[in-house]
């Protein structure tokens, strides 16, 4: 099976950058797209970015759009999530899964999932 270890998160004031990294221990043969999801404290988890194998269009929640790159290196199994301009709003819990598809424009999580990685960015 695989498992999912997210990096990177951190504190920041607003306007910083951070990478964070989601290393998988082996390939998901049948995965087409693996994601980046985000949950803060009282609300819903909300796919913020999503990269296919195919080479197809990346996703990207509105929210983001022009902030965050989300990248892979598939030599290292791994998914990046690059994070600028940071907001106080983009504090939350963040975490990666290994399968993804989006729906309504929205991106829904599934197969493995990390444990998380924590965002906080202070204004």
């Amino acid at each position: 099976e695989v498992q999912l270890v997210e990096s990177g998160g951190g504190s920041v004031q607003a306007g910083g950058s951070l990478r964070l990294s989601c290393a998988a221990s082996e390939v998901d043969a049948e995965s087409k797209c693996m994601g980046w999801f985000r949950q803060a404290p009282g609300t819903d988890r909300i796919g913020v970015a999503g990269i296919y194998t195919d080479g197809s269009s990346p996703y990207y929640h509105d929210s983001v759009k022009g902030r965050f790159v989300i990248s892979r290196d598939n030599a290292k199994n791994t998914v990046y999530l690059q994070m600028n301009s940071l907001k106080p709003e983009d504090s939350a819990m963040y975490y990666c899964a290994s399968r993804c598809l989006v729906v309504s424009n929205h991106l829904l999580g599934f197969g493995t999932w990390g444990q998380g990685t924590q965002v906080i960015v202070s204004s």
